[in-house]
């Protein structure tokens, strides 16, 4: 059975029903577009700034033995690894800060007799002052001060603005009780961080590739 074709009168009304519909809202697209941009490029700059963290997570979970820290020599290949020693912080060129959100503060100091190696240990909160005696013995995370990461950005820096010690080039940085299982929050922010990336890379193809007339397709 065939069928006839349609009319000129029906398909001048049908022309004048299209012609009535509202156009595309193209502003609503294009600040679609520019959020989807944005995200996908937050997504992906984190993602990458989160690489270190990643990699300490899946570290082996024993510490490396450095033994007394004052006459220890650190080879390159121990950055970003789960490390232990022992040693007394030197009073001079300590410094203090805290952090957004958490009670606990921070004291950063050198390794007395050793000034290449810098440690950074918690302070529970009320315990800051004559009443804390900071440690001897130190476990955590082993990394190069000048690249230390987001949270310690810029440590080197705020060391030089606040301490008359001189931060050795190539120094280190022991974050005391960072340990490996710590850092698994990266692995699954990590992953929410690729889809988020996935979905806004799909979503910028949808709403840039050609409409098509499925009824030319049929």
């Amino acid at each position: 059975m065939t069928q006839s074709a349609p009319s000129p009168l029906a398909l001048d009304e049908l022309d004048q029903e299209l012609g009535a519909l509202p156009g595309p809202r193209r502003r609503e697209r294009l600040a679609t577009a520019l959020v989807m941009v944005a995200a996908l490029v937050a997504s992906i700059g984190l993602g990458a700034s989160l690489v270190g963290e990643i990699r300490y997570a899946l570290t082996p979970t024993t510490p490396v033995e450095l033994g007394e820290l004052a006459h220890a020599s650190l080879p390159a290949d121990l950055s970003n690894r789960y490390v232990r020693g022992d040693g007394l912080l030197a009073s001079q060129g300590s410094i203090r800060y805290e952090r957004p959100m958490e009670g606990d503060s921070f004291r950063l100091a050198s390794v007395a007799g050793n000034p290449r190696i810098w440690i950074e240990i918690r302070v529970p909160e009320g315990m800051e002052g004559p009443r804390f005696v900071p440690p001897t013995s130190f476990v955590g995370r082993l990394v190069p001060l000048a690249s230390a990461g987001l949270r310690h950005a810029g440590l080197d820096r705020n060391i030089a603005a606040a301490s008359p010690v001189k931060v050795e080039p190539g120094a280190w940085l022991l974050i005391d009780g960072a340990s490996p299982r710590a850092s698994r929050w990266s692995l699954a922010l990590s992953a929410l961080l690729a889809y988020f990336a996935v979905w806004n890379t799909i979503g910028l193809y949808r709403l840039a590739r050609p409409a098509r007339d499925r009824r030319r397709a049929a």
